[in-house]
């Protein structure tokens, strides 16, 4: 019972971190932190995996993401890359592409081994290159904090540590509209804080759309 007190605080203190810190740059800067929202979007999808000694494990989640407008702050990629030309070539170069800092919420319904759920939060780091003005791929790497109901014979916890990468498509219908396809690797453990903990890795195909605000 500590050591799951422990983490949720730890957690909790790791996801308030960023963000009060996000917030009290933008403030610093123009406006408040709402000025620099870049994109809300949702998500669905399925993903499974299988298990050693269980059914295989499935899910179907339900993101809700937020994405802070990084290049506003001037702590996107193209940012650094610039700084980077300048310092070490001498040279100006301006790529393109936006960076977000990713806000992501999610619960998931598990059919399988048994019927359960999950509940999480991640923070990802975004970037996305405009191909066309209506194309926008996109990759993205972080990780979070999650709770399964589900007892896995391999996984002491039902709280357990996130990590996820992946990439997709962003179509734009509309200027301040898109719909979105992608694919997400995502690994759940507790970071052996009690064993087994042989982690599981989900497969996940997911797609969503999103409304840009900036």
């Amino acid at each position: 019972m500590k050591n799951k007190l422990f983490i949720s605080l730890f957690f909790a203190l790791l996801v308030c971190g960023p963000a009060h810190a996000d917030d009290t740059t933008a403030d610093n800067n123009t406006g408040t932190w709402r000025d620099h929202v870049k994109e809300l979007g949702i998500l669905t999808g399925y993903g499974q995996t299988g298990l050693p000694t269980q059914k295989h494990y499935e899910v179907i989640p339900f993101y809700v993401n937020l994405g802070i407008d990084m290049d506003k702050l001037k702590l996107g990629y193209c940012d650094w890359v610039e700084k980077a030309s300048k310092a070490w070539f001498n040279k100006d170069f301006h790529p393109k592409g936006y960076t977000e800092f990713v806000i992501e919420p999610f619960a998931s319904y598990v059919p399988s081994p048994d019927t359960n759920a999950e509940f999480g939060l991640v923070l990802l780091s975004k970037f996305a290159y405009p191909v066309t003005p209506k194309i926008h791929p996109y990759i993205f790497g972080g990780g979070g904090v999650m709770y399964i109901t589900q007892h896995l014979h391999n996984q002491a916890t039902q709280y357990n540590f996130t990590p996820q990468i992946g990439g997709g498509l962003s179509y734009l219908i509309k200027d301040d509209f898109a719909i979105n396809c992608e694919y997400r690797w995502r690994h759940f453990s507790n970071a052996h804080i009690k064993e087994p903990n042989d982690g599981v890795n989900v497969n996940l195909i997911l797609v969503g759309v999103s409304w840009f605000f900036n």
